[in-house]
């Protein structure tokens, strides 16, 4: 099931599949990050108010803005898969 990285709950995980094309230069800074199609990333919290989104991406932290992860589409994993 696909879903928008906004969506995920935190303690999950899941699977980049896609970035909007819609921000050249957010698409851009989130690939130099990492965030890229097939990367796994994890929800770590989130904050009271929902912004910003703190997640884990190839062993680092990264925050981001909730209108940055509105532009992530992925694939949540299974428990199985954490």
């Amino acid at each position: 099931m696909y879903v928008k990285l906004d969506e995920v709950k935190p303690g999950r995980k899941a699977r980049i599949i896609k970035i909007s094309k819609s921000s050249g230069l957010l698409r851009r800074r989130l690939l130099e990050m990492g965030v890229e199609p097939g990367a796994i990333i994890k929800v770590e919290r989130v904050a009271p108010l929902g912004d910003p989104i703190e997640v884990t991406v190839k062993g680092y932290y990264l925050s981001l803005r909730r209108n940055e992860a509105k532009e992530i589409l992925v694939e949540v994993l299974d428990d199985e898969e954490n």
